[in-house]
């Protein structure tokens, strides 16, 4: 008999914690039957049942009827299982119970183990559910760990560990220990210890959810990101639409004064943002995507797929930037092959055509 405030308890964990009760049952049958072997050396056919209605723990031994035995353990002789019940006969499987007396010591010390593992694996799964829920989205999170090729970070408020490579980080940005930070989640992973997810300041979904939290008009969908381009670290550009004619879409993500933008900003380090209108006409939409810089002309070659982009020559330097940096990302979100001229090159162009 064991006391019949173990079940009770297991009533709890089933209330409390959302555990299937005959699931935990199964669970700690199988831990006790280990625990059974551990503690007497029985390598024959064990089985231990719980019976919540009788407060009680039995343990049974099974063995095969055969003609000739050689292992005590897991078979019995006819004639000796003639001697239990007359109507045995070759092949059948005889079942005693083999409960000891002291076997509620052991049962109690192996519950303990089983139901505190029980509850890790629950507690792991339910988190995992949660986080999964959140895959694409921004959550909070503590810096744990730093080392050269991934920041360790604990999320909150589930204290999940996050994983955040190299290639998810903003360039020359600084993580340290103890620092709070804003992280996207990309996607979950699983091992034998605990679920990982993998976060990123870097990809572009984190700029977007950026602009979802401080712009009400995009939370609404009042404003649509239709397209959103980055290089972590440098810049980002984003191209946006309201089909409501009267809401200004690049003023509602900049917000009064720069106030709206400026705090994105502030949490990309310093990220510049072009927001431009998005359009459907791939002329206007091109030369609204090298922003900063104005275009004077563009030319397309819809065969080639490709811009010709004109822009005074003040305006070169601008329209193409660091490294190519602005042009090769208004290619990006325009989906077009961008080369930028001055337009001193068309001039000349001209020039010698009259020659």
């Amino acid at each position: 008999m064991i006391n019949k405030d173990f079940f009770a308890a297991l009533d709890e964990l089933e209330k409390e914690k959302r555990i299937d009760k005959q699931e935990f049952i199964a669970s700690l049958e199988a831990g006790l039957s280990s625990a059974y072997k551990k503690e007497y050396g029985d390598s024959a056919a064990i089985e231990v049942k719980l019976t919540p209605e009788q407060n009680k723990i039995r343990v049974f031994a099974y063995r095969t009827i055969v003609d000739e035995v050689t292992d005590e353990e897991k078979e019995i002789s006819l004639e000796e299982a003639k001697k239990i019940k007359p109507s045995y006969k070759i092949g059948d499987t005889i079942s005693q119970e083999i409960t000891p007396k002291n076997f509620s010591r052991i049962a109690a010390q192996t519950a303990r183990q089983v139901i505190v593992q029980r509850l890790t694996d629950i507690k792991k799964d339910q988190i995992f559910d949660e986080m999964s829920q959140k895959e694409g989205e921004i959550v909070n999170a503590i810096v744990r760990r730093v080392e050269p090729s991934s920041v360790y970070v604990e999320i909150l408020p589930t204290q999940m560990e996050g994983i955040m490579p190299v290639s998810e980080q903003i360039r020359f940005e600084r993580y340290n220990v103890g620092d709070m930070i804003k992280v996207l989640v990309r996607r979950l992973t699983t091992n034998t210890r605990s679920p990982q997810v993998i976060v990123s300041r870097a990809h572009p979904d984190f700029v977007r959810r950026l602009f979802e939290m401080d712009v009400p008009e995009v939370k609404s969908g009042l404003v649509t990101i239709k397209r959103i381009v980055r290089e972590a670290g440098f810049r980002t550009k984003i191209a946006v639409y309201s089909e409501d004619p009267n809401v200004d879409a690049v003023g509602a993500c900049i917000g009064p004064k720069g106030s709206r933008i400026n705090v994105i900003v502030q949490e990309l380090n310093g990220e510049r943002i072009d927001v431009i209108n998005w359009c459907a006409d791939p002329l206007e939409f091109i030369a609204r995507a090298i922003s900063p810089a104005k275009a004077v002309q563009v030319h397309v070659n819809d065969d080639e797929h490709s811009a010709r982009v004109i822009v005074n020559d003040s305006m070169l330097s601008l329209a193409i930037g660091r490294e190519g940096q602005n042009a090769r990302l208004a290619a990006k979100l325009t989906e077009w092959k961008i080369d930028v001229k001055p337009y001193s090159s068309i001039l000349e162009g001209m020039e010698n055509s009259e020659e």
